[in-house]
C-alpha cells in the first residue's frame, strides 16, 4: 500500500487519497497517521513533514487505513473521542459519544444556571463511557453524579474514564433503576438510553455497524426503554426535579405523550440539536 522511504506528509496524503470516501478523509489519515507515530497532535505533522517513517510505522499506518477503509470508527481506532471537551476512552462495548448528546449538557446548565455551584445530586442512566455524567461534574464540581450501565465491560470503561479524568462519579452495575439504594433522591435524572428500532434500515449503514445492538435499539418502535425510564423515575425523582431524554429525530411527540400519561410531568418541551432536529424532551416531576 504504502512504499518506503515515505515522509510524514507523504504519509497522511497517501492515506487521505485512499479514505476518499470519507467525509473527513484528511482528517482521518492525519488522526491514524499520529496514532501510528504514537503522537498526540495535529501540530507535529505539520512540524515535521520531511521526516522519514520507520518500516514499523509504516505498517502500523497501513493496518491502521486497512481498518478504516473496512469501516471500523476512526473512535475505535484511536481508542478515545473528545466529548465536551474531555478525552474519552472509548471500545466496541458501548456507543461512541457523539456531538448531537451534548445538548443534553447545554440543557441541563441552563435549566439549574444558579445551582452550578450548589450540592445536588444527578443520575445518568445507561451511561456507557461516561460521557454525560463526567460532561456534568466538570461543570458542577459540587454536584454528586451517580450512573447506571448494565453492560459489565461499559461499566468497567465509564470507572476507568473517571478515574482518569479525575472526575468522581459514582457508576453502579445493573439496569436502569434496579441497582440504586434510595428512593426519591435525585434532583435531576438524564439519559441518552436506546432509541432506535430494531428493523430501522441504518443500522448496517456507518459506525453504528461496529456499536453494540443492546445500546442502540429498542422494542415497540424504539419507545420500550424511554417507556421505562419515565415512568421508574416518579419513584426516584424529588419535587422539582427534571427528567431529561435523549431520543430519535422522528420520536419528539411520541416521548412528549409518554411523559403525558403521568399527570406528575409537567413543563413537557422538546429542543433541537445542532442540526435543527428534535432531540431531546425534558419535563419537571411535581407530585
Amino acid at each position: 500500500m504504502f512504499n518506503p522511504p515515505l515522509t510524514i506528509e507523504q504519509a497522511w496524503r497517501q492515506g487521505a487519497g485512499l479514505l476518499i470516501c470519507s467525509d473527513s478523509a484528511t482528517l482521518d489519515s492525519q488522526l491514524l497517521l499520529l496514532k501510528a507515530l504514537d503522537k498526540d497532535n495535529r501540530a507535529y505533522l505539520l512540524t515535521w513533514p520531511e521526516k522519514i517513517l520507520s518500516e514499523g510505522q509504516i505498517s502500523q499506518f497501513e493496518y491502521l487505513i486497512t481498518q478504516r477503509l473496512e469501516g471500523r470508527p476512526i473512535a475505535h481506532l484511536m481508542g478515545y473521542r473528545e466529548f465536551w471537551g474531555l478525552e474519552l476512552k472509548v471500545n466496541a462495548s458501548t456507543l461512541i459519544p457523539r456531538p448531537d448528546t451534548e445538548i443534553i449538557i447545554d440543557t441541563v446548565l441552563e435549566l439549574y444556571q444558579d445551582k452550578l455551584d450548589k450540592p445536588l445530586n444527578a443520575l445518568d442512566l445507561g451511561t456507557g463511557t461516561g460521557a454525560i455524567a463526567l460532561a456534568l461534574k466538570s461543570e458542577c464540581p459540587a454536584w454528586q453524579l451517580d450512573a447506571v450501565e448494565y453492560d459489565k465491560a461499559a461499566f468497567e470503561l465509564a470507572k476507568l474514564n473517571s478515574s482518569r479524568l479525575n472526575l468522581p462519579v459514582d457508576v453502579y452495575h445493573g439496569s436502569w433503576f434496579e441497582p440504586l439504594p434510595e428512593l426519591n433522591s435525585y434532583h435531576l435524572i438524564v439519559s441518552n438510553p436506546p432509541y432506535i428500532d430494531e428493523q430501522d434500515p441504518h443500522l448496517t449503514q456507518g459506525d453504528v455497524r461496529f456499536e453494540p445492538k443492546s445500546a442502540l435499539t429498542a422494542e415497540n418502535d424504539g419507545l420500550a426503554d424511554i417507556e421505562v425510564i419515565v415512568d421508574k423515575s416518579r419513584c426516584y425523582l424529588q419535587q422539582n426535579g427534571y427528567l431529561v431524554i435523549e431520543h430519535g429525530y422522528q420520536q419528539g411527540q411520541s416521548v412528549q405523550a409518554i411523559f403525558q400519561q403521568y399527570p406528575e410531568f409537567t413543563d413537557i418541551q422538546t429542543r433541537e440539536d445542532l442540526a435543527g432536529q428534535p432531540r431531546i424532551t425534558l419535563a419537571r416531576f411535581f407530585r
